[in-house]
């Protein structure tokens, strides 16, 4: 009875937690048509959401993060930065 009880508390208490759906890189590059350094070299920027590292070999988005960048990319105006080239501003 102790374990059924104790299962119930759990699930309680994992109810009111915020959830977070992660993905793996697969799912991301499928998402995005960007390189693996491509997005490496954005997050370093701070352009993209960070990783989350699961193992020392896995690692994961927040799905919610990456779907709010997407959308964000879609309303705004700004051209995506290019390393090395200055913008020109006349």
């Amino acid at each position: 009875m102790g374990k059924v009880r104790n299962n119930n508390l759990r699930d309680k208490v994992y109810q009111n937690l915020p959830s977070k759906n992660l993905i793996n890189r697969k799912t991301l590059l499928a998402m995005i048509p960007l390189s693996d350094r491509a997005i490496f070299n954005m997050e370093k920027r701070g352009d993209f959401p960070r990783r989350i590292v699961l193992t020392s070999r896995n690692v994961a988005w927040d799905l919610a993060e990456v779907e709010n960048w997407i959308e964000n990319r879609k309303q705004s105006s700004d051209q995506a930065r290019r390393p090395g080239v200055i913008p020109n501003f006349r």
